[in-house]
């Protein structure tokens, strides 16, 4: 909340002059009700019309200088509010852009808008009242109190009772609705939520036929916001009858305390119609203040809520480099990417995504990350530019750790082709300058080219300059993802990362891209990381393939050799593998030699080998192998009946992954 105010700073000057004109103002009407008294003391009981015309133009003249000083506040008060809320919103919005992928998943884009939206405007509303009002009504309701005392101390005792019984009231109600405001708010985020997702999926809830459910959802939050709003209402709705009852029990007691006094002669008439006045104006004071909290305790309400998202900082794992030695520090004999044992649980979930991951990218490398849906290929390539940070284990680009980059370095040399191409609205020019925004007309059409969008590019009326509408609306599935694809060329970045990137494209237009692809690559040298689904796509790209299944790094290796030496039957039936049979056994150690031990038969392995199972202690664990029919010599494949004419003289273990160990005749 204290950082929030620092956005008033700009507009100190208002913030002061608003509420001393009010005040000047609050003043002025003070005054106004002991002229009353004289005129009814003096000038009515002589029945001397000219003192009765000279004190009016003296309440003519209040009224002016008050209306001025009243216009002159509202002008400074405006300014300032409208100024505050401007530089919020825009540091808001630069907040969340700073937000990792994870905080952003955690708030939720509806209550963001909401945030930046409704309760900004709330917080603007509250301020503006506030500088107008937060000294005008205590001023005037202190000020009638003690002009109360100049006129009949007496009488004032009555004014002495009322005010903190009023105060009692309104702060009460104030307590009471404050935490029933965020409840509103949050009843509010979740209607905004349905509707934002309703029509984000309408073809989808109409494909369906669930127009009727969808109704019925929205319905039932907008009822549970409609009630809660209706609550609030009642209570605050308390304000205005308690304040006047009370008003009204002490103008009763006024009159008659006022009706001994003229009886005894300890006062006049006029001042009994001067302390009405005054309880009038308490009474007046005390409805705009009524208001005035009504609409603070939104205010604070959301002032809370957006604090809230400016209280979430970057991610402390992405915050740029803290220690410049090693920022510094980079080790050009390194792989260029690196993955070292890394994991990552998103916030919330009750078990990770992924597992482990353990491999090496080298410069000039197309990597293929294939595996089923689920797998976490995704969540792979997005630990890369840090939009979601490792929960374990470290990633390294160029010898360098990406936590000690900066997100303006690490994000420079990377281009990105999401799996959902995304335009924003303005023209195709600026859509590729996203990726380079110095870039040339002839950089941009090469990089269209490469992307095979010259041609949708060319069709369109204005070329470059041709509108693009708000997501891209005005271009079909597989022009977003060519336009996309070009933005991330135009760039020249040490890395792709496409998310794949021909999934919305027709077969021929996905052979000739593959071809541009591999050109691309040949072209600039530049490391690819490519995920898909389609195992003909990252056998023909990659150079090495990452096989994934739930989580985990199955196997990573060259397409020969994961087409020839699956490590497992799910490798083998993913990669279309030839027939392999997968058997287990059990390693038993004998001195410096490690046996495999299948149905009570030992094979002894080579001393290489043997002396990497034993350092590895797998003596006593299950092992996976696997064996093609034509590495066996005898006819029929039992192993029962004889080990050693069943398996060739060598057996090459393979790979060492995790806990098992995959092994290959």
């Amino acid at each position: 909340m204290n950082k929030m105010l620092g956005y008033l700073k700009d507009y100190k000057r208002e913030s002061v002059l608003a509420p001393l004109f009010k005040m000047l103002e609050a003043t002025f009407d003070l005054f106004v009700p002991l002229v009353m008294a004289d005129i009814v003391n003096i000038g009515i009981a002589a029945h001397d019309f000219h003192y009765i015309l000279v004190r009016c133009g003296i309440l003519l003249l209040l009224a002016m200088i008050g209306l001025a000083c009243s216009l002159t506040a509202q002008y400074f008060s405006a300014k300032a509010a409208v100024g505050y809320s401007t530089a919020l919103r825009h540091a808001l919005f630069e907040h969340i852009q700073t937000l990792s992928f994870t905080e952003m998943d955690t708030l939720g884009t509806s209550t963001l808008i909401t945030r930046m939206t409704s309760d900004v405007n709330q917080v603007q509303s509250g301020l503006n009242l506030f500088l107008r009002l937060f000294l005008r009504s205590p001023f005037v309701v202190i000020g009638a109190m003690v002009m109360a005392f100049t006129v009949n101390s007496r009488a004032a005792l009555i004014f002495v009772v009322t005010i903190p019984l009023l105060s009692v009231v309104v702060f009460g109600i104030m307590a009471a609705t404050r935490p029933l405001y965020k409840t509103v708010q949050n009843r509010l985020d979740r209607v905004l939520g349905l509707t934002r997702e309703n029509l984000t999926g309408v073809r989808v809830v109409r494909a369906f036929d669930k127009e009727k459910s969808e109704v019925e959802r929205f319905e039932n939050a907008n009822d549970l916001l409609t009630k809660m709003q209706l609550h609030v209402g009642h209570i605050s709705a308390l304000m205005n009858p308690l304040t006047y009852v009370l008003i009204n029990i002490a103008i009763v007691a006024l009159l008659y305390v006022g009706s001994i006094e003229i009886n005894v002669g300890g006062m006049a008439s006029g001042d009994v119609i001067a302390l009405v006045n005054y309880m009038n104006q308490i009474l007046v004071e005390l409805v705009k203040l009524a208001n005035l909290i009504v609409t603070m305790t939104k205010a604070l309400a959301c002032a809370e809520r957006v604090a809230s998202v400016f209280d979430i900082g970057a991610d402390a794992a992405y915050v740029g480099a803290q220690n410049q030695k090693l920022a510094d520090k980079v080790d050009k004999s390194a792989p260029f990417l690196d993955f070292k044992h890394v994991s990552l649980t998103y916030q919330g979930a009750g078990a990770p995504t992924l597992q482990d991951m353990n491999f090496t990218v080298n410069r000039g490398d197309t990597v293929g990350i294939i595996g089923g849906t689920g797998s976490g290929k995704t969540s792979l390539v997005n630990l890369i530019p840090g939009f979601y940070p490792a929960t374990e284990g470290e990633i390294l680009l160029e010898g360098r750790d990406i936590r000690t980059m900066s997100d303006e370095e690490l994000r420079g040399r990377i281009g990105v082709v999401p799996q959902k191409a995304v335009l924003f609205k303005g023209t195709i020019r600026s859509n590729l300058q996203w990726g380079k925004p110095d870039a040339t007309e002839e950089e941009m059409w090469k990089a269209l080219e490469l992307a095979q969008a010259s041609e949708v590019v060319d069709g369109k009326p204005g070329k470059l300059d041709a509108t693009v509408a708000q997501n891209g609306k005005n271009f079909s599935g597989g022009q977003r993802q060519r336009v996309a694809m070009g933005r991330a060329i135009v760039r020249n970045p040490k890395v792709f990362l496409m998310d794949e990137p021909l999934s919305n494209l027709d077969a021929k237009l996905r052979v000739q891209m593959r071809i541009e692809i591999a050109k691309l690559h040949q072209r600039l040298g530049t490391t690819i990381i490519y995920v898909t689904h389609d195992q003909t796509e990252a056998m023909t790209l990659g150079t090495r393939i990452v096989v994934m299944k739930d989580g985990v790094i199955q196997q990573v290796d060259t397409p020969q050799n994961l087409y020839e030496k699956p490590c497992n039957l799910f490798v083998a039936g993913f990669m279309g593998s030839p027939q392999m049979n997968f058997l287990d056994a059990t390693v038993k150690v004998e001195g410096d030699i490690a046996n495999l031990v299948i149905a009570g038969h030992s094979i002894p392995l080579p001393p290489a080998k043997s002396k990497k199972l034993i350092d590895g202690g797998y003596d006593g664990k299950v092992v996976t192998f696997g064996i093609r029919p034509e590495d066996v010599y005898d006819s029929e494949m039992y192993i029962e009946t004889s080990p050693q004419s069943v398996f060739t003289s060598t057996i090459k273990v393979y790979e060492l992954l995790g806990a098992e160990v995959y092994m290959y005749f």
